[in-house]
């Protein structure tokens, strides 16, 4: 039996939590996150995470499930992912994905995202170091080289997801964005139907910057120097990476101005949310709305083409 899934997505800032929360609410539907950053405990003003009131009662899934301190990886990310959609569709409703991590969708949609083989700890080791010599830039530039879809998709601060797709071309040879392209040959586990949200690029900029600004007022120096100090955000984590929180760790390190830090965060965001649009735009089964619409007549165009053969 067909398993079905929905799923939304687009870059930060476009109206994914809006929209998946009406869906849910209209088709007895449960959300399940697909944000690498709100996976992390305590990372909730930073991240964007919907707040109760946003929720709605909706059932939220595979939001707050690790420390920041702790690894975590796409690969960890798609059989959590999973069981959560096979609960959901058990209890006979409709998981509903939500997020802009495409990779993070596409693990759970596919048979496997990553090359065969085990970790290569030494090699993985000599690449962090070679960050720390030459600049994370220097070891994106070296991702870019060889596999220039993946390096696209993945933001140079990311130090540990660069390095990690370097290791995959260095030890079998092949580029870490064509073993996912074969894995994509595979039998899907769900049938889905997608859509990534569309807004004026001049639009969704202000509303970028809108929101680190709100993020700024609801406590974001706050939230991130007590995840420091307390050590729930070592410097060298995954976590630490984040846009958002790797600017105000900067601050707070006394590196930079609060001015300043919040000015790159939105450059960052910015950045990011042309990566993402990139991303999604590669992907040809994606259904793109039109957010400039009236929000009703968004909603009603999703719902006509929320159907499963």
């Amino acid at each position: 039996m067909a398993k079905f899934i929905a799923a939304v997505v687009g870059p930060t800032a476009s109206g994914k939590t809006a929209l998946s929360i009406e869906l849910a609410e209209r088709l007895g539907g449960e959300i399940i996150s697909c944000d690498s950053m709100q996976i992390y405990r305590g990372m909730d003003i930073g991240t964007a995470k919907p707040t109760v009131d946003e929720m709605r009662g909706i059932p939220h899934h595979m939001i707050d499930i690790i420390e920041p301190s702790e690894r975590f990886s796409a690969a960890d990310y798609a059989p959590l992912a999973r069981a959560a959609a096979d609960d959901i569709i058990a209890r006979g409703k409709l998981p509903i994905f939500c997020g802009g991590t495409g990779l993070y969708l596409d693990a759970v949609l596919t048979a496997n995202v990553y090359s065969p083989g085990e970790t290569d700890e030494t090699l993985r080791s000599e690449l962090l170091q070679y960050a720390g010599q030459n600049s994370v830039d220097a070891l994106w530039q070296r991702l870019n080289a060889v596999d220039p879809e993946t390096a696209e998709a993945v933001h140079p601060n990311n130090v540990k997801r660069v390095a990690r797709a370097l290791e995959i071309y260095l030890t079998t040879g092949t580029p870490k964005s064509e073993w996912d392209r074969r894995s994509r040959l595979a039998p899907p586990p769900y049938q889905s139907v997608l859509f990534a949200l569309d807004r004026p690029r001049d639009e969704l900029y202000e509303r970028i910057d809108s929101r680190v600004d709100i993020m700024l007022e609801a406590g974001l120096v706050d939230e991130v120097r007590g995840l420091v100090d307390s050590g729930r955000l070592p410097r060298v984590s995954t976590a630490a990476q984040a846009i958002g929180y790797k600017e105000i760790i900067s601050f707070l390190d006394g590196e930079t101005t609060l001015d300043a830090a919040v000015d790159e965060i939105k450059r960052s965001s910015r950045r990011y949310a042309k990566r993402q649009l990139t991303w999604f735009r590669r992907e040809k089964s994606v259904n793109w709305l039109n957010m400039d619409n009236n929000f009703e007549v968004i909603v009603n165009n999703a719902l006509k083409l929320l159907t499963f053969d």
